[in-house]
């Protein structure tokens, strides 16, 4: 069956749903969801995330240029889909949700104590491309919930059970497929009679 052609549109999926913190000049802060996020540059780290002018984090971001990346799990799946459905200037979302305020060491935006990982950022750019406004980001300091490393200090983020967004609906992750490089690695057995 010949494929469909639609028009053009974002079908860019399953995306990361991330909760990001942001804070305003007088303290004030709040939580927003954001399914447009990526990763930009690994030498600076930099990030991306989307947000509509409308949103009430919006003016926060332009004033502050400063956020945070909240990484999300399963347990949070409820709060991730509360912060993208209600408003911030309709009542305070950590309060709501019971959510932990922790102190960030390079940014006024404070983390989200429930993340495994979290990420301080600081707005370089702000792209104005449409419904959306990126902001490229660089990374100022990464916060690893120590629960996820191993003995060598290797993240195993798989450990939080994170998810994801595709097409208005979350979902978990399922079990690793392989290792970067793992189809083109050599057979390392010896061959015998040889």
């Amino acid at each position: 069956m010949k494929k469909q052609e639609w028009k053009a549109g974002n079908m860019l999926y399953p995306l990361p749903a991330v909760l990001v913190s942001v804070a305003d000049r007088e303290g004030r802060d709040n939580l927003i969801t954001v399914a447009w996020a990526g990763t930009v540059c690994t030498n600076p780290p930099m990030v991306s995330i989307s947000v509509r002018p409308e949103r009430y984090s919006y003016a926060m971001l332009r004033e502050t240029g400063e956020f945070v990346i909240n990484l999300t799990t399963e347990e949070l799946a409820f709060a991730t889909d509360y912060c993208g459905v209600r408003s911030g200037r309709d009542g305070d979302k950590f309060q709501a949700l019971g959510l932990t305020r922790e102190a960030a060491s390079k940014v006024a935006a404070p983390l989200l104590g429930e993340s495994p990982v979290n990420l301080e950022c600081r707005v370089k750019q702000v792209l104005e491309l449409g419904s959306h406004h990126m902001f490229v980001a660089e990374v100022l300091a990464v916060h690893v919930d120590p629960g996820l490393l191993d003995e060598r200090g290797k993240l195993h983020l798989d450990r939080s059970r994170p998810i994801v967004y595709s097409h208005g609906e979350y979902y978990g992750l399922g079990s690793m497929l392989g290792t970067f490089g793992y189809s083109v690695k050599k057979n390392k057995r010896k061959k015998r009679g040889r």
